[in-house]
């Protein structure tokens, strides 16, 4: 449906409305201009990018965020280097909702500017674009020299999911930055291969809990070929209650029998969301051994965790009579 104020927008107007020497003005026709969602309201916001107002450049920053394609972003970009911080945020949250593919060549362009925060920006806004040209310079971003633009890279070749990227990410997971770390172990689950299944494994026994906490999660979800569940039983017992949480959902995912009792103890953790994840993960194994810890937290306080155990019963009792002879 097209807008209706679209029938009533008079550019001429507003072109001189954006000309006034009143800030206030400028910024009431930035607003029409972004209401009006016509295309020839880009060149009336593009020559506000360098207003000498703060104010009214942040406003356009969010105005040309309604809009798309590579002037758009060309503009974008110009905002997200601007000295004022409250601009260039702005900017930085209208470049990650460019939709256009086409943006993506005067994206990387930017991928050269000194500032980090213009770097980590631009690569944010090119994961959402998902566009082949956004592989080589994320991977060479992968080098950067600041941990926060790292990140966005990693999360850049998350999103392209190609598996001859797996080698980077997986040299990545050994990253002196543990977030680095934590989202290359994140971005790792959509591969098959072998390697990326040991390199989360490993990451599960990571010195950072942040790190083996994504591990964890990761490998419950992992596409990998084979997937060595033993350090997810092990960090069962980890010192992290937000890492065990991750084990137990992932070990239930991938309803791993033998870990089923030791999922059990976590019944009687102190922390009720773990409680809720053991009771749905042992719903998901369904083992008979596991039936006199659920009916044990079948009296649990947390209402959460009554439901799940309530459900992982009737899980067991549905493969009770099934095993029975007919």
């Amino acid at each position: 449906m097209s807008n209706l104020f679209e029938e009533f927008v008079d550019l001429d107007e507003l072109a001189d409305d954006i000309s006034s020497d009143d800030p206030s003005r400028r910024r009431v026709a930035v607003l029409a201009l972004a209401d009006s969602g016509v295309p020839e309201a880009v060149s009336l916001l593009s020559r506000l990018v360098r207003d000498p107002d703060a104010n009214v450049r942040r406003q356009v920053a969010i105005g040309l965020g309604t809009f798309d394609g590579p002037i758009v972003a060309e503009n974008l970009v110009a905002l997200v280097r601007d000295a004022d911080t409250g601009v260039a945020t702005a900017a930085a949250d209208s470049l990650a909702e460019l939709k256009d593919p086409a943006s993506a060549p005067r994206l990387v362009d930017a991928l050269a500017d000194p500032s980090p925060f213009v770097r980590g920006a631009v690569l944010r806004s090119l994961k959402e674009l998902r566009s082949p040209h956004a592989w080589g310079p994320a991977l060479e971003a992968l080098k950067d020299s600041d941990a926060s633009v790292r990140v966005q890279a990693v999360g850049v070749i998350g999103y392209l999911k190609r598996e001859d990227t797996v080698p980077a990410l997986q040299a990545v997971a050994k990253d002196s930055d543990p977030l680095v770390r934590r989202a290359a172990v994140a971005a790792l689950g959509f591969s098959r291969t072998a390697g990326a299944g040991a390199t989360l494994a490993r990451a599960v026994t990571d010195s950072d809990w942040v790190v083996r906490e994504s591990a964890a999660e990761t490998l419950g979800i992992s596409k990998a070929d084979a997937i060595d569940v033993t350090p997810l039983i092990e960090a069962l017992g980890d010192d992290y209650w937000q890492v065990r949480l991750k084990a137990v959902r992932s070990l239930g995912q991938r309803a791993v029998g033998e870990a089923a009792l030791r999922i059990a103890q976590s019944l009687t953790h102190p922390e009720p969301n773990l409680r809720k994840e053991a009771a749905a993960a042992l719903g998901q194994i369904a083992r008979p051994e596991t039936r006199p810890f659920l009916e044990e937290a079948a009296l649990d306080p947390d209402a959460d965790v009554r439901k799940n155990v309530r459900w992982a019963l009737s899980r067991l009792d549905a493969a009770a009579s099934e095993s029975q002879p007919s």
